[in-house]
């Protein structure tokens, strides 16, 4: 990993400093590869808090599968055991109801929608499904098929040649497959996501180099030349000099640090999203609630990246479902809501689409321990932006909402939406795999009508 050194910076409310937001991964797999620098197409770049010049996504994904009913589908007329505690609160759409611990998602309703009818999903603990819109299978994680970011990658490529155009916030989790933030499938390391806290093939430190001297070519190059010497006595970089040099040229670009460095931001933007911490949530393995990353993400988006994945809290309840859900709730709340207000404010609503789902709901039944349990029969997103009709509830569940009812909508479909809202045609677009074979990008391949 290459570590670019600041001044030494007071740390932050959350307990982190200014140089975590500065990390850059490795140079291939798992972090931003050569070949995804050097084989695509270049653009120019859009400008901050303009309208874009690309159109990009941001994938939430909530780890460990959210509860269907204490969100969006609230079934008040089923029986105790099955509605739980929680109430449903009018939002600012006639209509709809949503939990009463997303106070600030009911006052913007308008602005997003939801689908009630998800169906498609295994009992699979894997980020899998909504990273790539198929499960872990037969050819493995994904099913040897690419993410939704690392097709973009190849389909249309970076927008600014220094900056990657697929970049994944995920972190690190001791339950694997809760981490994928978005694997690169047949399409192998070009496309796989650079990831900021990612690992490398190997561990690049650049000892000595402040922000300062990042900025300093000339001082940069001179150091640079000197980490070269040192690799190219290293089998595998042999061959790839003119590659790694202009690998180089993506590094000492100032416009991915400075999208990284939060510090940027007024700080009352800041507040509104919050802050939170990279630990994980409750302390559980899982995701995070880091609400830091939703401002990355916008960031991200706006130096050019075209897909943005991260994961968001603990949503495995098995048991304490209505105690930790109100805290998890509202920080979801402010986090999502935060996003979606600034790129309306910003012009970016239009260009850039947000998704927050899971892999699967849980169960109608409450359990002896007061959780729900797996409930790969149903489940629920919500998405926004991206030019999409919003302020609608799309499909149904019967009364206990144990399945889908009306409109039933498959995982895939809404990444045909996805992909059609970054200008992608799903019936057509195909990419080779490794045998030089066209793969369509999912099987379900009609975006969902009452959004585009």
């Amino acid at each position: 990993m290459l570590h670019i050194l600041g001044r030494r910076q007071s740390a932050l409310c959350d307990g982190h400093s200014r140089r975590q937001f500065l990390k850059i991964g490795g140079l291939a797999m798992g972090g931003l590869s050569l070949p995804q620098i050097l084989q695509a197409e270049q653009s120019t770049a859009g400008t901050a808090g303009k309208k874009l010049s690309h159109k990009a996504v941001i994938m939430i994904y909530l780890s460990g599968g959210p509860s269907h009913q204490d969100m969006y589908d609230l079934k008040m007329d089923a029986p105790p055991e099955i509605r739980g505690s929680f109430k449903p609160i009018a939002t600012n759409v006639p209509g709809i109801e949503i939990c009463e611990h997303m106070p600030k998602l009911a006052t913007m309703m308008d602005k997003f929608a939801i689908i009630r009818s998800l169906h498609g999903c295994p009992d699979q603990h894997a980020s899998d499904l909504c990273m790539s819109g198929y499960p872990i299978g037969p050819k493995g994680r994904q099913d040897n098929h690419p993410s939704l970011g690392s097709a973009v990658s190849r389909l249309q490529g970076p927008v600014d040649s220094s900056v990657p155009a697929f970049v994944g916030l995920t972190i690190k989790t001791k339950h694997d497959p809760y981490c994928n933030p978005g694997f690169s499938g047949f399409l192998g390391t070009a496309h796989a996501p650079f990831q900021p806290e990612g690992q490398g093939m190997a561990d690049m430190r650049l000892n000595g180099i402040t922000l300062d001297q990042l900025r300093n070519r000339q001082g940069l190059l001179t150091s640079f030349d000197k980490f070269r010497r040192q690799v190219d006595a290293q089998e595998s970089y042999r061959g790839v000099d003119a590659l790694t040099q202009k690998a180089f040229d993506v590094l000492t670009s100032s416009r991915l640090v400075e999208a990284l460095d939060l510090e940027k931001e007024d700080a009352a933007l800041r507040d509104r999203y919050g802050r939170g911490s990279a630990d994980p949530a409750f302390g559980e393995d899982a995701g995070p609630h880091w609400m830091d990353q939703f401002l990355t993400a916008r960031r991200l988006v706006e130096a050019g990246v075209r897909c943005v994945t991260l994961s968001f809290g603990s949503w495995d309840r098995h048991g304490a479902n209505f105690e930790r859900l109100p805290t998890q709730l509202a920080k979801l709340d402010q986090g999502i809501t935060a996003l979606v207000e600034d790129l309306h404010q910003r012009g970016l609503d239009q260009d850039v689409s947000v998704i927050a789902w899971g892999e699967f709901g849980r169960t109608p039944r409450i359990n002896k321990d007061g959780g729900r349990d797996h409930w790969p029969q149903v489940s629920s997103c919500l998405l926004a932006g991206g030019g999409m009709k919003m302020g609608q509830v799309i499909g149904s569940t019967n009364r206990l909402g144990e399945v889908p009812q009306d409109r039933p909508v498959h995982y895939q479909e809404v990444f045909a939406t996805l992909y059609n809202r970054l200008g992608i045609d799903v019936l057509s677009a195909t990419i080779p795999d490794q045998a030089g074979r066209p793969q369509y990008l999912v099987d379900h391949r009609y975006p969902i009508s009452e959004l585009v």
